[in-house]
């Protein structure tokens, strides 16, 4: 390596800059390199990354992700051009051998730019609390015994895809035993049979307890063992007093239910299971601003689909703005 001690990552994009002007580069090419370059590291200061502080030997193309998420709102044109010079920086700092950079990952985040005409995914955190909201308030009336099974099912089911960023099938595949209610939280297998732990909120966890304990009279008439009954239980005719399994079928359909009761009818297809794990993912990152954090509990293997996943959409930009600067 011929890295000379302690060079930070703002030096090097000092340096970088100098040779763009070596290059005999346009003024206007230097401003436009120097304010991509400085957004760029505003970008990673904003995650806690001061590139007056950071080594070159730490930059990672992961990074690119930061930069892509925060230029989400800016013109497709501008988000191109500021990652190709960003990009441009990356090649020339794995050029002279300061830092290793993984150029193939680098591509791979370039790819992940948007295309002209391509919209965000929207995390509709309102109406996903005005749908289970709807679903608790049904609660209050008059209803049969499997009438408000259903009622406490639903409703616990809602609670459990919007507190824990289960994947509709790993919400539905939850067996009692999978719960630990002491730590809140309980095993997944989530993609491709790896076991994972889902925390779960009081909320959560309260709306099963009231579930669970109203089916209580039918769990003790099972030959199966509490720990091996289903946590979501069909209450259907053809299930009769059986406590079978619910299907992501059913799981889109309560949640299709719900919709169009809180939102109407036209509604239905707006938020969908998707939505609700979507919707975590934001919370995480609208409480917290960590990105790394907000990827765990996903259970994302790249850090890009976290990305994807917490942007917001323009109403929730405009509460936050006014949350901070009134």
């Amino acid at each position: 390596m011929s890295q000379e001690p302690e060079m930070s990552l703002q030096q090097a994009i000092t340096r970088f800059l100098a040779r763009m002007k070596r290059k005999s580069a346009s003024e206007h090419t230097i401003r436009n390199y120097s304010k991509a370059l400085a957004a760029f590291s505003n970008s990673l200061a904003r995650r806690k990354i001061d590139p007056r502080r950071t080594p070159v030997q730490a930059l990672s193309p992961d990074w690119l992700s930061y930069f892509l998420d925060d230029l989400s709102t800016s013109a497709v044109s501008t988000e191109r051009v500021y990652t190709t010079i960003v990009a441009g920086f990356y090649r020339y700092v794995a050029a002279e051998e300061w830092a290793e950079i993984n150029l193939a990952r680098l591509n791979l985040r370039l790819q992940e730019r948007r295309s002209p005409g391509r919209r965000l995914p929207r995390a509709p955190a309102r109406e996903i609390e005005a749908i289970i909201a709807t679903s608790k308030a049904l609660l209050a009336e008059k209803l049969s015994f499997t009438e408000r099974l259903i009622v406490l099912r639903d409703y616990a089911f809602l609670t459990t895809l919007a507190d824990t960023g289960l994947r509709l099938a790993e919400a539905c595949n939850l067996r009692r035993g999978d719960m630990d209610w002491a730590d809140r939280r309980a095993r997944v297998r989530g993609k491709g049979g790896r076991e994972d732990i889902v925390r779960f909120s009081s909320r959560a966890v309260d709306c099963l307890q009231q579930y669970l304990s109203a089916r209580q009279v039918l769990d003790e008439q099972q030959s199966s063992s509490l720990e091996k009954l289903p946590l979501f239980a069909r209450h259907d005719r053809r299930a009769g007093r059986r406590i079978l399994p619910i299907s992501p079928r059913t799981g889109e359909q309560i949640v299709a239910r719900a919709v169009a009761r809180a939102l109407g009818e036209k509604a239905q297809g707006q938020v969908t299971p998707h939505d609700f794990r979507r919707c975590f993912v934001t919370n995480l990152m609208r409480a917290t601003g960590d990105i790394h954090l907000a990827q765990r509990a996903a259970r994302h293997a790249s850090i890009y689909t976290t990305v994807r996943y917490s942007r917001l959409d323009d109403a929730e930009l405009d509460e936050i703005y006014d949350e901070v600067f009134g």
